[in-house]
């Protein structure tokens, strides 16, 4: 076992000394008409505090027409008191957990760059902004977290209790996020582009990613992370290779298996909800959003994991399913993104089963990954409608 240990730092330490020289030739711009990144920036740059569209825009005559995306056409009372409520409730839960250093976990999970990513999404879902919102002085303290952890590599790990591009692809979306809403820091501007270059580097010959940043073997868990965050950066203005995207996309197709699930490495295996949501929302992060391979993984989702509680089934039953928030964080950006009848049935559904979930003191259980962990899946799902977040835009 310690050699085997010694043979993967090896071949890492390796991989990542060939990164280093292969990426110092890598550039970053923005796309429209050869303009630098910054100019791009500039024109994208969200407004501190955005104002997204009621869902009272909806009228009971007016139905938006199946198949639009929920972007522009939300479906009705998509926010109600009762969300907001605990929503407040699982913000306050995470500002509690909150370590001095700006991390979040538990367990083998302690202060894991990718949770701690999570968490300053879901406080950033809700509005809040490196320092500025009723929870910005946590957004700032998990972005300085994640910043001080950006290797030189362009690796963003803080810890070494599992494959670190889990946790690098949440950072890289984390990132993206706050410079595609706030471009004025340096800081973040320098570890985006340096952990996008990583990714693309270490894209293995399949199209896809595996845990460690080195190009050998793939599967769709850890290529839906890169994919979604080489996605917000893009949306930021830095350039990633369309070629990247490409290949991506073609490892993704051929991961899906004729009932329209996805199996978890391209080869061989069977379907499986979880790992069915996130191909699905690979595809529509790498750009593709009509097709067979879309329909069928909806269906198939549709089928296998729709939640209970609406149609008369016990509520949360679905709960005792192993990744369960990590499934349906994928899966209700599919269904939003997919938007029609799919987003008006979905949403209500997911919305009550969660809210059913939440514990007294705020928080959501997971006993996987940690309570924070679960908590930050949970809050990102049910502000899905407040539309603030640039990744969830076409």
């Amino acid at each position: 076992m310690i050699a085997r240990a010694l043979h993967r730092s090896i071949h890492v330490t390796a991989a990542l000394a060939l990164f280093v020289a292969q990426t110092s030739s890598l550039s970053f711009a923005g796309e429209a008409n050869g303009r630098p990144a910054d100019a791009v920036v500039q024109d994208q740059a969200k407004p501190a505090t955005p104002t997204p569209p009621p869902a009272s825009a909806v009228k009971k005559d007016d139905k938006p027409k199946v198949g639009a995306t929920a972007e522009n056409a939300p479906a009705e009372q998509e926010i109600t008191p009762k969300l907001e409520d605990a929503v407040r409730r699982g913000f306050e839960y995470l500002r509690r957990q909150q370590k001095p250093d700006g991390s979040f976990g538990q367990g083998r999970y302690g202060e894991h760059i990718g949770v701690s990513s999570l968490c300053g999404i879901a406080f950033m879902a809700d509005g809040n902004l490196p320092g500025r919102g009723d929870f910005g002085e946590s957004v700032q303290k998990a972005l300085d977290f994640v910043i001080a952890h950006a290797s030189e590599t362009g690796l963003l790990v803080s810890d070494e209790t599992h494959g670190p591009m889990y946790g690098h692809g949440f950072a890289t979306l984390f990132l993206g996020e706050v410079y595609g809403m706030n471009s004025e820091d340096d800081r973040v501007r320098d570890a985006l582009v340096r952990a996008v270059q990583l990714i693309v580097a270490s894209q293995n010959e399949e199209g896809g990613w595996r845990y460690n940043p080195v190009p050998n073997d793939a599967d769709i868990s850890v290529t839906i992370c890169q994919i979604m965050a080489m996605r917000s950066a893009r949306n930021a203005g830095i350039k990633v290779p369309k070629t990247t995207i490409d290949d991506a996309i073609k490892y993704v197709r051929e991961c899906q298996n004729p009932d329209g699930g996805f199996r978890y490495m391209r080869d061989a295996g069977g379907s499986a909800w979880p790992r069915t949501a996130a191909g699905i929302a690979s595809l529509f992060y790498a750009g593709v959003y009509e097709g067979e391979n879309i329909e069928k993984g909806l269906d198939y989702l549709k089928q296998s994991a729709f939640p209970r509680g609406v149609n008369g089934g016990p509520m949360g039953a679905a709960f005792i399913q192993p990744h369960y928030y990590y499934g349906h964080y994928y899966a209700v950006q599919a269904m939003y993104l997919a938007g029609g009848d799919r987003w008006r049935t979905w949403w209500p559904a997911i919305r009550e089963e969660l809210l059913a979930r939440q514990n007294p003191d705020g928080s959501w259980s997971d006993a996987q990954a940690g309570d924070a962990y679960g908590t930050a899946m949970a809050l990102i799902v049910l502000q899905m409608p407040k539309r603030y977040l640039p990744i969830f835009q076409r």
